[in-house]
């Protein structure tokens, strides 16, 4: 065979059609997450396409398929929406049983090796949980910029403040609002923001 059909020959394994199709997953949904990395996004491109032409002369199973495909959606969905992991789950159990599904053939060299599978999903399972963790522990932290980020800081009323005036926190003056009357010089604490104004209390 030429050079062109050894290669389409090893694309056209089952396994390496598999691997093909997860590298593609990978970098389409690192493109998904990260929008500007551009070369994740290539990469997952050419292996998806590869991956497809490689399918497309096996015999596929289209109800696999379609769980691998839902799979893609549950990974991309958790990291937009806080599920705290539910939808990871279910994106793994999917990518599974899709991927014992994927081959329709009583030929076991034309099957998916479940020592391709099992390190495919297992993989899967810990970048996406990390994924999930990263995502929630950046939902989770505290605002470090803006009036958010000053929350929980202490400062210094710079006029009265009754109910509103200016307090200095970090050599910052702030135009605050409070539901107590503060007076000049006396030490506050920022607890929230308020009609774009910072709201104070006395520091007890």
């Amino acid at each position: 065979m030429s050079w062109r059909y050894r290669f389409l020959d090893i694309i056209s394994n089952p396994s390496i059609a598999y691997i093909l199709l997860m590298l593609g997953i990978y970098g389409v949904f690192f493109e998904l997450s990260t929008p500007g990395a551009i070369l994740p996004g290539v990469v997952g491109g050419i292996f998806l396409i590869l991956a497809f032409y490689a399918l497309h002369m096996l015999p596929i199973s289209f109800a696999g398929l379609a769980l691998i495909l839902f799979a893609i959606i549950l990974f991309i969905a958790e990291i937009k929406v806080v599920s705290h992991g539910l939808l990871a789950v279910g994106g793994v159990i999917s990518l599974l049983l899709g991927s014992l599904m994927l081959i329709e053939s009583p030929a076991e060299y034309m099957r998916i090796s479940l020592t391709v599978i099992i390190p495919a999903v297992l993989v899967s399972a810990a970048f996406f949980i990390f994924a999930v963790t990263m995502a929630i522990r950046a939902r989770l932290q505290k605002p470090t910029t803006g009036m958010e980020g000053l929350i929980g800081e202490i400062g210094t009323a710079s006029t009265p403040i009754a109910p509103e005036g200016k307090v200095s926190i970090h050599g910052e003056f702030w135009d605050v609002i409070s539901d107590q009357n503060i007076e000049k010089g006396e030490k506050v604490q920022a607890i929230g923001v308020n009609n774009l104004k910072l709201k104070v209390k006395k520091n007890e």
